[in-house]
């Protein structure tokens, strides 16, 4: 099975509030995203962000560039429904994040939760952090969220890494600078806790 089918295929059988990384409400990401102090017309991308609802607050809260980037056709189509006529104020980008090619220098912001945590390759996360290098402007800004260290070790049906801030930022390298990190225990629709780790990093 490809990764595409692998992806479609769950949220073809599950409703949207019932994958395990549903949040009503990004806010760990929201409280990054304004702590960025960027401007409501920045441009940003949401990899991975398929049915997330962080779309949805980004603009109640004004942002007026927002790109979101999923493999999953049906999990976009999930956000532009419930998105409506405002569905018309998003560019929509339906790709697997290793096999597409960015605008140089294009992004404000670079937005990732739970997506860098599924590249178990040394060779995957090399090409995704030459592609952020490539998409997000110098002096732009990095927010990634992963399973900390002591979070679950596989995530539907994949095996995933595990990070701690320190070696988090040792993937990215010293092309970015480290400005903060949090962990955050996600609660999971069916009752159980994830460990998740999200840092946040400045282009240089």
């Amino acid at each position: 099975m490809s990764l595409k089918t692998h992806w479609e295929h769950i949220y073809q059988v599950k409703a949207p509030t019932q994958v395990s990384w549903y949040q009503e409400h990004s806010l760990q990401s929201l409280q990054f995203i304004r702590q960025t102090g960027m401007p409501k017309t920045g441009s940003i991308i949401d990899v991975g962000g398929g049915s997330s609802t962080l779309v949805d607050d980004l603009l109640t809260n004004g942002y007026q560039q927002i790109s979101i980037l999923d493999i999953s056709a049906a999990a976009l189509e999930v956000a532009k429904q419930r998105l409506g006529a405002h569905a018309n104020d998003v560019t929509w980008l339906e790709a697997d994040i290793l096999h597409i090619r960015l605008p140089h220098h294009e992004y404000d912001l670079w937005h990732d939760r739970a997506v860098f945590h599924f590249l178990t390759q040394q060779d995957d996360r090399r090409h995704y952090v030459n592609l952020v290098k490539e998409a997000v402007k110098p002096g732009g800004h990095v927010i990634v969220a992963t399973f900390a260290s002591d979070g679950p070790e596989r995530c539907s049906g994949l095996q995933v890494s595990r990070y701690e801030p320190e070696s988090l930022h040792q993937e990215f390298g010293d092309s970015f600078v480290l400005l903060d990190s949090t962990k955050e225990i996600h609660h999971t629709p069916f009752g159980t806790e994830q460990k998740f780790l999200y840092c946040y990093c400045r282009k240089a």
